[in-house]
């Protein structure tokens, strides 16, 4: 599972206009060939503290893709869930750093993440124990090398530079980084759910404000149908419209599978960058 929390959404019923937050969870499985359709679930909550990903999953046990929320680090205390960190994140504070000027280290460490990427883009669609090996033959030995040049490189410049504010971020995670290399159902980076959350940021001046907690809560169920008709390349007005008319004619309750997103989907879906 890929949880990404807080896409900010505004609140403006009586009184002043206060921030919420949609929490994301998706599930992706088409890069180790898995057959579940994909899918996300928003969640709001009126703020972003870690009891609301606690409770969204509680009786969850395995292992969540995160970003760097603190509030997972509770789920992962329980022992039934592993963290796995993203490698995407990480390359995003070097990546800064190379943008703005001469940047050796940082251009270094964005080489090396590079090929890891590479070696991803080879086995997207493979079976776990495909990639697993694979991972294990040609990832494994970058990551290894990689840690201790951090480390070493760590050592070397100002505590106080956005340098090693990266370097730290990387190396307090590294555990995390790492998973990936012995698990082949998981993922480098948790961009599967990066992209579903970014329609809902770019929809932020047109959806300008929820009317209450409660409207914010039905905003989220909306926007995972069509979010999920999206990942399982379904129409979500076509597929939505024919879901009401069904449900206003009396489709039984106990017949509820009919009316997925992905039931409407038109071919099996193929692996995703």
């Amino acid at each position: 599972m890929l949880p990404r929390p807080r896409h900010r959404c505004s609140i403006r019923a009586a009184g002043r206009p206060r921030t919420g937050q949609l929490f994301a969870y998706a599930r992706d499985d088409r890069p180790w060939g898995g057959l579940d359709p994909p899918d996300v679930a928003y969640l709001y909550a009126p703020d972003r503290k870690a009891e609301h990903p606690i409770r969204h999953l509680a009786g969850f046990e395995g292992t969540l893709q995160v970003d760097g929320y603190a509030g997972y680090k509770v789920l992962a205390a329980r022992k039934a869930v592993s963290l796995a960190f993203c490698w995407a994140h990480v390359r995003r504070r070097f990546y800064e750093l190379a943008k703005a000027g001469p940047a050796p280290i940082a251009t270094e460490v964005l080489a090396r993440i590079a090929e890891l990427y590479r070696i991803e883009g080879e086995i997207r669609g493979r079976s776990p124990d495909e990639r697993r090996a694979v991972r294990q033959d040609r990832s494994q030995p970058v990551v290894a090398a990689l840690e201790p040049r951090l480390t070493i490189k760590l050592g070397l410049i100002s505590q106080k530079s956005k340098l090693a504010e990266a370097i730290r971020y990387a190396l307090s995670r590294w555990a995390g980084l790492s998973l990936f290399l012995d698990d082949g159902r998981v993922e480098i980076d948790n961009n599967t759910v990066e992209r579903a959350i970014r329609p809902l940021a770019l929809t932020r001046k047109n959806a300008l404000f929820a009317g209450s907690d409660g409207g914010a809560g039905h905003w989220a169920v909306v926007a995972s149908l069509v979010e999920t008709c999206k990942l399982n390349g379904v129409d979500p007005q076509a597929s939505l419209t024919d879901v009401v008319t069904r449900i206003v004619a009396g489709h039984p309750q106990s017949n509820i599978d009919d009316l997925r997103p992905w039931a409407y989907a038109p071919q099996p879906l193929r692996a995703v960058a």
